[in-house]
């Protein structure tokens, strides 16, 4: 299937589904109705509870789910293959991932704003309530520690990233000035914004690139070698967590929703541009998917120690498809800023569709972008002895090197070798392409190396998938790789870092919640489960890896994906017993609920007990993630056995109502 295909399916497909799904669900399954009172407007507090317009919602939310779960996913995916990749995404982002989000968010509206896993406590029972809480705080544990590694891993590959992300903080906070003085975002203030930001973006590139080297330091200052935890990755982390620390405790409109509203133009420009960079590289035949890579991979070929594609491409590709921390956002901080429910559709069903727009286009750009064949590879040693790949390329007369790559004549010569199509190019091979199937393949091969064992990749190599092929595409509108990479960097930085502000702040309701219900008076103080949600997910983050702390990241997403749908199947329960007892229809729920309780189940059992499990001695012996793990499966069991148990009893039987304002 030809790259410009792909596009018009995917695109055609997401459009009709907002339009008659979408719209079916609104109208006749959650009824949409302005005349009810939102939570925004009941309670408004002007820090929690704001009635906020619908577009600057959308963009705080759409920001919120997309981080870069929809980027990394996909582009550890195509491991497998572009095709199963690419229909998982379609499928599941319309029929899974956008019925939970979508119904995640009226559930939160018709029960005064709360989460949903406070409406598990009234909709089945209050034990519910304590498991669901204890479910969330294991997955946002996770979810902090993986999108903190996603950022410092960016700044640690990417240095010419970190002026535009950081400059963004400043910008935000501007923005919200503005919005508070005349309750909307003026067009002329966020345009402002964006030209400052793609101006530090260059600036960046070409000039002051940010590059933290605490090992440079450490061996200058002590003149010994620094310990393996002494390096950029876990600085960045550290930084990016105190960060998260006080934006999580700030009113949303000082810096969350200025943030999100600035980060998701910004993704919309640079998602815009991408596509038709797509559709221009196809047109002209330098990208495409069919000679780029393989459409399904067997089995055979995978790298030793990889993950069967059932039921781990599933939970790989998480937020690009469904993810259950959109419960959270959706339950968590938007519906306590809708301000109308019929904006209700765009917000949660239509974000969806619309990160899995963005999962089609990172699918591309680990594919066919990679397979244009503008990198070569370098292989480096790290620590301990083992060969690391990277990917350069010359630098050209119009760029500097700066720790990036730009396009040239060796780099598609490398690629086109025959040891390229092996996996194990040759640096300073110099051999001229003749085929165009061949230099794809090959430049694809070199990235997913079969030869490999599946621990020793990173996950800063699957972002720079993305980003190096993203930034390829983009040399079709003459822009200078270097220039691209830096502005694809900064789109995954930004949303990551977005995602995190988010989670930390729904962490912290969730520990406060937790200290409620436990009577641990010091949980719920706000300032004190912040400070539990960052710790943790520190240990988390710097867990060591096969290099290390801050290496971890290919262990962690296995982890996060299974627990993510695990929550998601949850949420779907908890959506399945507002409609039941409502009597209204809920059959087209029980297929996404079954697969989201079943598929994760799985794959979480395999990572626990399959050949590198958790609680396997061995490499793979990791006792604190073992744990995790089981906990979750067991309470995970109990909900849904508590469910059942009460399912014959529930039809037609209103729950308790949710408590009114004054007695809150």
């Amino acid at each position: 299937m030809s790259t410009l295909a792909i596009v018009i399916v995917a695109a055609v497909l997401l459009m009709a589904a907002y339009r008659w799904y979408g719209g079916y669900l609104a109208r006749h399954v959650f009824q949409l109705d302005d005349r009810r009172v939102v939570p925004s407007r009941e309670l408004e507090d002007r820090v929690d509870f704001v009635p906020t317009r619908k577009s600057i919602v959308f963009g705080h939310h759409f920001t919120s789910i997309a981080g870069t779960g929809p980027i990394v996913g996909p582009a550890i995916a195509v491991f497998w293959g572009w095709l199963p990749a690419l229909l998982w995404v379609l499928l599941g982002g319309i029929f899974v991932g956008a019925v939970h989000d979508f119904g995640s968010l009226m559930v939160s509206l018709r029960n005064r704003g709360e989460t949903i896993g406070q409406v598990a406590g009234r909709l089945i029972s209050p034990r519910a309530r304590l498991f669901f809480l204890l479910i969330l705080f294991f997955a946002l544990t996770v979810v902090l520690g993986i999108f903190g590694l996603v950022v410092a891993q960016v700044f640690q590959l990417y240095p010419s990233s970190v002026l535009g992300v950081w400059i963004s903080l400043p910008l935000a906070v501007g923005l919200g000035w503005l919005a508070l003085r005349g309750q909307s975002i003026p067009p002329i203030g966020l345009a402002g914004a964006l030209v400052v930001m793609y101006v530090a973006v260059g600036l960046g590139t070409y000039y002051w690139p940010v590059s933290l080297q605490p090992e440079m330091w450490w061996e200058a200052m002590l003149e010994t070698t620094p310990p393996t935890w002494a390096n950029t990755v876990v600085l960045w982390t550290a930084i990016l967590l105190v960060y998260c620390y006080i934006a999580s405790v700030l009113p949303v409109s000082v810096l969350l929703q200025p943030r999100d509203y600035l980060n998701s133009w910004q993704l919309l420009l640079a998602l815009g541009v991408l596509v038709a960079a797509i559709v221009y590289a196809s047109l002209t035949g330098q990208a495409d998917m069919a000679a780029a890579a393989p459409a399904v991979v067997p089995a055979a070929e995978m790298p030793p120690g990889a993950p069967p594609m059932f039921p781990f491409l599933f939970i790989t590709i998480a937020c690009g498809a469904i993810s259950g921390f959109h419960c959270l956002v959706s339950s968590g901080t938007t519906s306590k800023q809708v301000a109308q429910e019929s904006d209700a559709q765009a917000i949660g069903y239509g974000s969806m569709l619309l990160e899995s727009g963005l999962a089609v286009a990172v699918i591309i750009a680990c594919c066919a972008g990679i397979g244009m064949g503008l990198f070569q590879r370098v292989e480096t040693v790290d620590g301990a002895g083992r060969g690391q790949p990277h990917f350069v390329a010359a630098p050209t007369d119009d760029a500097p090197n700066n720790g990036h790559s730009s396009s040239t004549r060796a780099g598609r010569a490398a690629a086109s070798s025959p040891a390229a199509a092996t996996g194990m190019a040759d640096a300073t091979d110099e051999e001229i392409p003749t085929e165009k199937t061949a230099v794809a393949f090959g430049a694809w091969r070199q990235r997913y190396d079969a030869t490999r064992a599946w621990s020793d990749y990173r996950l800063a190599e699957t972002v720079g998938a993305f980003v190096d092929g993203g930034a390829s595409l983009l040399t079709v509108f003459r822009v200078p790789l270097v220039l691209g990479q830096t502005l694809l960097a900064v789109l995954v930085a930004c949303f990551a870092a977005t995602t995190l502000d988010s989670a930390t702040r729904l962490q912290r309701y969730v520990i406060q919640e937790l200290g409620s219900n436990l009577r641990v008076k010091p949980l719920t103080d706000k300032y004190v489960a912040t400070g539990v949600a960052v710790g943790l997910a520190g240990l988390i983050a710097l867990m060591p890896g096969a290099g290390g702390p801050g290496t971890g990241g290919t262990i962690l997403w296995p982890l996060f994906g299974a627990i993510n749908q695990l929550l998601a199947s949850l949420a779907f329960l908890v959506i399945f017993f507002y409609l039941w007892r409502r009597g209204i229809p809920s059959h087209f729920l029980l297929v996404p609920m079954g697969l989201m309780a079943v598929v994760p189940l799985w794959a979480l059992g395999y990572q626990l007990f399959g050949p590198l499990g958790f609680l396997m001695a061995g490499r793979g012996w990791n006792p604190v993630l073992g744990v995790i793990g089981l906990i979750t499966i067991g309470l995970q069991l109990w909900m849904f056995a508590e469910a059942l148990w009460l399912l014959p009893r529930a039809r037609g039987v209103l729950e308790v109502a949710t408590a009114a304002p004054s007695d809150r």
